[in-house]
């Protein structure tokens, strides 16, 4: 099994949650960086452990305050072996941490760095469907949305092809529309993730998140699109395999 998206560098123990990651059966984890500095935590942790890679941007909130010289340190760093992709990238209008201009702006940039490097692009979008979708528009490369929570972004979602990202929250009681949201989406197409430390799946509610969890993530995607789990599990692997480019 595999988490497509973890903040390990925001756990109190990275290392001791990799370990029981690889208890749960989960045998590979990507790690994702926000800032500068969190992709460089991001790329030691993945050296630290097999298994273990990296995803490497600058999140929205942080369009404010990152330059262009931010942007060519990613770019820098995404040369590194142990890099799967860009991101999280995206624009987030919920929160609003910066200027709506600003986090168009280091989107592009950021697409900009995805297309010269060929790596997919791993997308963070809040409370701004529409205008996500066009900066998308010209992008040719692998979209993945991570942690998808909004419907309004399904019928665009399939009808490019994108990878599609659930993350803890599908399991959720009240989350009817994600689940299904989650049995429309191709089989080849379908990603799990735990965003942790952030969005503990409901048997763990109200506990930090970490990697281990993502079974629980499986399972809800399984009831929800109605099949085995063990098989569900394989297909997800293969499609992050495929998509990240990792080692089979």
């Amino acid at each position: 099994m595999i988490d497509t998206h973890a903040h390990l560098d925001a756990l109190d123990d990275a290392d001791g949650a990799v370990s029981r990651a690889w208890e749960a059966g989960v045998t590979r984890i990507l790690t994702v960086g926000t800032t500068v500095d969190g992709c460089r935590t991001a790329l030691d942790i993945a050296e630290r452990h097999d298994g273990v890679f990296a995803i490497l941007g600058l999140h929205p909130h942080e369009a404010g305050s990152a330059d262009d010289r931010a942007v060519a340190s990613v770019a820098e760093l995404l040369q590194h072996p142990r890099a799967a992709a860009v991101g999280e990238t995206g624009l987030d209008y919920f929160r609003d941490y910066a200027p709506r201009p600003l986090q168009r702006r280091l989107f592009e940039q950021l697409l900009g760095v995805a297309a010269g490097s060929g790596k997919p692009v791993v997308v963070h979008t809040r409370a701004a469907d529409d205008d996500t979708l066009d900066v998308l528009a010209d992008f040719d490369g692998p979209v993945v949305l991570h942690c998808f929570s909004s419907s309004g972004l399904l019928s665009a979602a399939l009808e490019r092809g994108y990878y599609v990202s659930f993350a803890g929250n599908v399991s959720y009681p009240k989350a009817a529309e994600l689940r299904i949201a989650a049995a429309r989406i191709p089989a080849d197409r379908l990603l799990a993730e735990t965003d942790s430390p952030y969005l503990s799946p409901q048997p763990v509610r109200g506990r930090p998140n970490e990697p281990a969890n993502v079974v629980h993530t499986l399972a809800a995607l399984a009831d929800a699109r109605d099949e085995d789990a063990s098989e569900l599990e394989a297909r997800i692997d293969a499609n992050a395999t495929a998509v990240f480019g990792l080692p089979a």
